[in-house]
């Protein structure tokens, strides 16, 4: 890689390579503490010095946590919604951006920049109007509370828009010369086109859906339809909160989203680079 270079260059190249490699280990010190904490007693977790290896380990943590509360069911629950709402919000935000890109009708533009400037309102705004409408539809303590509100958003529809902007039009012309109707164009022609793009969405909705608390928090008081983030707020009791247990659910709950982003990272970074941030 480096082969051919000069002195200063070869320096120049091991420095950046220590300078990242560091940055990297810095920002993966939370992560050594949790799992240490996790396989650690509840006497041990704030002791200093702190000790990052524990001796000996305690793994009986991980199954203590997991029979304390239904954990089965809530990442059951976690799971459900979040794979309905990640297929939601890319077919939808897929739709939306299509739209936007590739159609030409009156007030396109106004109505993208009605959809950008949704970005901008926080979510303690819409909680309450979003609150009184699920409990009118009498969507409290339910699947369609936890998942219709969240289905698609603006940002989804801002990133399919900008990266089939860059598609060519003779493409798509050329298909429905052919014969093929709208739906079949998208999905035959223009789908496989931005696959980096659907799979960026796909992994960003998933991740936001699986750590969702607040809004979940707010409609669900049934158990049984408990998600992953809150079992974990069941460990912080009101006066003692276990954290070598809440730590050893958090990591099991960190998992799938570890495995996702390490097997698709390149499809991930690929849609992250041509999407694009320009008309």
């Amino acid at each position: 890689m480096i082969s051919g270079r000069g002195p200063y260059h070869t320096a120049l190249y091991w420095t950046r390579f220590v300078l990242v490699a560091g940055f990297g280990l810095v920002l993966l010190i939370p992560i050594f503490w949790m799992l240490s904490v996790s396989l650690k007693p509840l006497v041990e977790v704030f002791q200093l010095p702190m000790q990052w290896i524990p001796h000996p380990p305690e793994w009986h943590n991980y199954p203590d946590a997991w029979n304390q509360f239904p954990f089965t069911r809530y990442f059951e629950n976690s799971l459900i919604v979040s794979v309905v709402v990640t297929v939601l919000n890319v077919v939808l935000s897929g739709f939306a951006g299509y739209s936007l890109a590739k159609y030409r009708y009156f007030g396109q533009r106004a109505l993208f920049i009605a959809i950008l400037c949704t970005l901008m309102l926080p979510i303690e705004v819409l909680m309450v109007p979003t609150f009184l409408i699920v409990k009118d539809l009498g969507w409290l303590n339910s699947y369609q509370g936890l998942i219709v509100p969240v289905a698609a958003d603006a940002f989804g529809v801002f990133l399919m828009r900008q990266f089939m902007l860059h598609l060519p039009d003779s493409l798509i012309e050329a298909a429905r010369i052919d014969g093929a109707g709208e739906l079949r164009t998208y999905f035959w022609i223009v789908v496989p086109l931005v696959w980096p793009a659907v799979f960026t969405l796909a992994l960003f909705t998933w991740r936001e859906t699986w750590d969702s608390f607040v809004w979940p928090y707010i409609i669900i008081t049934n158990d049984s339809l408990r998600t992953v983030p809150l079992g974990l707020q069941q460990f912080q009791a009101q006066y003692v909160t276990t954290y070598n247990q809440l730590m050893a659910i958090s990591t099991i709950a960190m998992v799938p989203l570890m495995l996702l982003f390490f097997f698709f990272q390149r499809t991930f970074i690929q849609g992250i680079t041509l999407s694009g941030l320009k008309e």
